[in-house]
């Protein structure tokens, strides 16, 4: 079996995703990121369980330039989170809107860049991520294509031509969740909110994509 290593914030896609992994390859580590977003401290505290719950490595990794470097609301308390409504979500020009509000400069290719370093060093072959075809409607950074341009510049970035795969990619988030309790993933432990409050805030668009996913599934 091929070795990764998962890009876990804690959430549905990405948990879905590891485990997809754990059964597709041995898993030698799961990176989470801190670039000061709202959620940091509650999307590494649920990763850290849910790596816990499939028994491997977990690993925050901090990286506060991408916050210094960025404006977005995931970041900056004085800016409003986008609180869509449940009609926005099937509006793309709504959504577009939204994402830009909550758009952090190259954080996706960020992300798998230091996985991929992370995974060269630790003899592993691929960087798994949990992306989705609803949310690459409007995040270039979760499409299909970016994935196909991420491995072919990792091609030249790695010794080892480490690869970016995705079991979720061509999914969309009610896809995903049947998936996840088909894998009968912790849901007890996933936090998917763009805040990190005590409970999830239930307006911020992930909240609301979740929300409108579990319904769809039933």
């Amino acid at each position: 079996m091929k070795r990764s290593v998962v890009l876990l914030s804690g959430g549905l896609d990405s948990t879905v995703a590891l485990a997809c992994a754990v059964r597709e390859t041995v898993v030698v580590l799961c990176v989470t990121f801190d670039y000061g977003q709202r959620a940091a401290a509650r999307e590494a505290a649920a990763a850290a369980a849910i790596a816990r719950h499939y028994g491997v490595p977990h690993r925050t990794v901090a990286i506060p330039f991408l916050g210094e470097i960025t404006s977005t609301a995931l970041v900056n308390r004085k800016a409003a989170v986008p609180a869509p409504g449940p009609r926005d979500l099937r509006n793309s020009t709504a959504a577009r809107q939204t994402a830009r509000a909550v758009w952090v400069p190259n954080r996706n290719g960020v992300f798998v860049n230091v996985a991929a370093a992370f995974a060269e060093a630790l003899e592993a072959e691929v960087v798994v991520a949990g992306f989705n075809r609803e949310e690459g409607e409007t995040f270039p950074d979760n499409s299909a294509a970016f994935v196909a341009a991420a491995n072919r510049a990792l091609a030249f970035s790695t010794l080892s031509g480490v690869k970016v795969v995705s079991y979720t990619q061509q999914l969309d988030k009610a896809e995903i969740v049947a998936l996840g309790r088909r894998l009968d993933i912790p849901w007890r432990l996933i936090w998917s909110c763009y805040h990190g409050d005590a409970a999830p805030c239930g307006r911020c668009e992930s909240c609301l994509r979740l929300a409108a996913a579990l319904e769809s599934a039933d």
